[in-house]
């Protein structure tokens, strides 16, 4: 609940109105997970409240470490279902990869999440308690909403969460530390670059219709070309940044024909370009570009304007990777 839905609620219980600002910053400040905690509100008033409303605050029911130090949390959901949750800590940053909805309904040959269909969406309860119940969040850097799911098919619940986390009740982070990713759904993309100032990832992957049709179902709905255009009317120019994730198939997308297609494609926009290397899951005959033609890919987009960079491979070991999460019993 925001503070104004929390005095709304607490005046109707008869309590002051200021205790709602008390109990946000007890919960999205101070990360407090019963109602004994609040200590600035009375007994009597702490046990009205514990009568009527959780803090929602729910421990990850597993954890495992990879070698490289990239930490997989499985956390439960309101609704009794799991989600797969990754801390990546590099240096002096540290990222959490969240997840949106309980599998997908995009349903890409080559993401994990997608062979798991589509459960539900996440409440917004859900997707901050994969942010606060980490082990360390007091070290979170940035967070991106790369996890399972769409985050612009649970559209409201996600903005919810990112405006708690932005809001002064809240961390009072910079919308600029947070990325949303997205296959291009384009009624929902065009509100969130109007109502957000969030950076913006585009899962691309393919520049070509035919082929991203191929192994993107959603390319049929929300064409690669159109996503393009549609950005293209807005100002990437200053500190928010654009970006098109694009992982690469050997033998598929890795030739120059679809760099030529990238630079093509991506001349009119202020953007960069992440290349991903493939990860490899069960019944899927896909295999990973070698780093040498990977490099020499990224070299032509960059030699012909294409801010372009090879993302760092993480936590492959425990299936924490780009494109491996699914929620296992």
């Amino acid at each position: 609940m925001t503070t104004a839905e929390l005095q709304e609620r607490i005046l109707e219980l008869g309590m002051p109105k200021f205790t709602a600002k008390q109990i946000s910053q007890w919960v999205y400040q101070k990360g407090a997970t019963t109602f004994d905690e609040m200590t600035n509100i009375s007994k009597k008033h702490r046990e009205l409240l514990d009568a009527h409303f959780v803090v929602g605050r729910m421990p990850a029911t597993d954890k495992q470490t990879s070698k490289d130090g990239t930490v997989k949390y499985l956390f439960p959901t309101e609704d009794g279902q799991s989600v797969e949750t990754v801390y990546i800590p590099e240096n002096d940053r540290a990222t959490l990869c969240v997840s949106s909805q309980v599998g997908c309904k995009m349903n890409c040959l080559f993401c994990q999440t997608g062979k798991q269909g589509f459960q539900g969406n996440l409440t917004a309860a859900d997707i901050l308690n994969q942010i606060y119940s980490i082990d360390r969040p007091d070290s979170l850097t940035n967070i991106v909403f790369m996890g399972q799911g769409e985050p612009l098919d649970n559209y409201d619940n996600v903005m919810k969460a990112i405006g708690l986390l932005t809001s002064e009740e809240g961390w009072a982070w910079s919308p600029r530390r947070i990325t949303v990713s997205t296959v291009g759904l384009k009624k929902n993309l065009k509100r969130f670059v109007e109502e957000s100032e969030c950076h913006l990832a585009v899962s691309m992957h393919f520049p070509f219709h035919e082929t991203r049709l191929q192994f993107m179902p959603a390319e049929r709905q929300y064409g690669i070309e159109e996503i393009v255009e549609l950005l293209s009317q807005y100002d990437w120019s200053h500190q928010r940044r654009l970006s098109f994730e694009y992982t690469m198939f050997e033998g598929v997308n890795d030739s120059m024909i679809f760099a030529k297609e990238i630079v093509r494609l991506l001349k009119s926009l202020d953007c960069r370009v992440n290349l991903i290397r493939y990860h490899r899951i069960p019944n899927v005959e896909l295999n990973d570009t070698p780093m040498p033609k990977m490099t020499a890919f990224r070299d032509y987009l960059t030699k012909h304007n294409v801010y372009t960079t090879i993302r760092t491979s993480r936590g492959q070991d425990i299936e924490a990777a780009c494109g491996m999460l699914i929620t296992k019993e």
